[in-house]
């Protein structure tokens, strides 16, 4: 866990326990958990920014220009800029085929993408993982989330205040520990999963990696329909006020949607059931 995430932990309002018990347990020096830095996003933009969220998530191809068209649908008034800004904070980008009218960013590795009419039918066979933007009261906090992609099942998750790959790391740390190693791991080309630190778990173990063309939501749909499950059964209908109750209430969510909530696409199975029922089978 990193010293930020550590510190996140820290409960200063009606705390179970004393900041100095808290900082004890959680490795950190005192003085670091009193202080508190202004908010690095004003009350106006977080807003803005849950705002966008939701029309993003209903709208995923609208770029910039269109979400201010939308924005001033609400009576939100605001010019482009400032929501090319908030997007880029919240890592927001418009989804729809491109056009090849550049070469790959140099500054990172690209791998091909394995899955286009691959048929995925057992699990393990191919992860996924994404991330997603969570608000809370005052703030907002960063979801990975490893995908099964045959049964839908979520493996592991983590929640993080940056966008720095550790979370990310984590994640696929504790997926690979419980769950073994699938054969192929899709990404979209975020530096999160382009960094060296993230490949290098999956070449140590030997995983075929996939990436997606940038912006292609399709190449990466499963995840993309977790986030609208996750932010219209859970996100949408909380207010979150900490970090510690976005997790605690993120955790009963996905525990949820592991083992009780039934999916049209798995004949109304849920997806731990699929998952375990066809990795007994491959067993066998």
């Amino acid at each position: 866990m990193t010293r930020a995430e550590r510190l996140a932990r820290v409960e200063r309002v009606a705390p179970v326990l004393s900041v100095t018990r808290q900082c004890e347990l959680l490795a950190l020096p005192r003085s670091s958990a009193y202080y508190e830095r202004g908010p690095a996003v004003s009350d106006e933009d977080l807003a803005l920014m849950r705002l966008l969220d939701e029309l993003h998530l209903k709208y995923p191809f609208m770029g910039s220009r269109r979400l201010r068209d939308e924005l001033k649908k609400l009576g939100v008034i605001v010019n482009r800029k400032r929501v090319q800004r908030l997007m880029r904070r919240m890592g927001l980008e418009a989804l729809y085929p491109r056009k090849r009218t550049s070469l790959p960013n140099k500054a990172h590795r690209v791998f091909p993408y394995l899955l286009r009419d691959l048929l995925i039918d057992r699990p393990n066979q191919v992860w996924a993982t994404d991330i997603t933007y969570i608000p809370i009261q005052r703030g907002f906090l960063y979801l990975v989330a490893i995908v099964d992609w045959a049964s839908r099942a979520v493996l592991s998750w983590r929640l993080s205040t940056t966008m720095e790959a550790d979370f990310c790391v984590e994640a696929l740390n504790e997926a690979i520990a419980q769950y073994g190693v699938p054969e192929i791991f899709n990404t979209d080309q975020g530096a999160q999963f382009t960094s060296e630190a993230f490949l290098g778990v999956l070449e140590r173990n030997r995983i075929r990696i996939s990436m997606d063309g940038k912006g292609r939501w399709r190449d990466n749909v499963f995840v993309e329909r977790l986030w609208r499950s996750v932010k219209y059964e859970e996100v949408y209908l909380k207010a979150y006020e900490t970090v510690h109750a976005a997790r605690a209430s993120l955790a009963n969510y996905f525990d949820f949607y592991n083992h009780e909530r039934g999916h049209q696409s798995l004949n109304r199975q849920t997806p731990w059931k699929v998952y375990t029922a066809r990795t007994l089978a491959q067993a066998a």
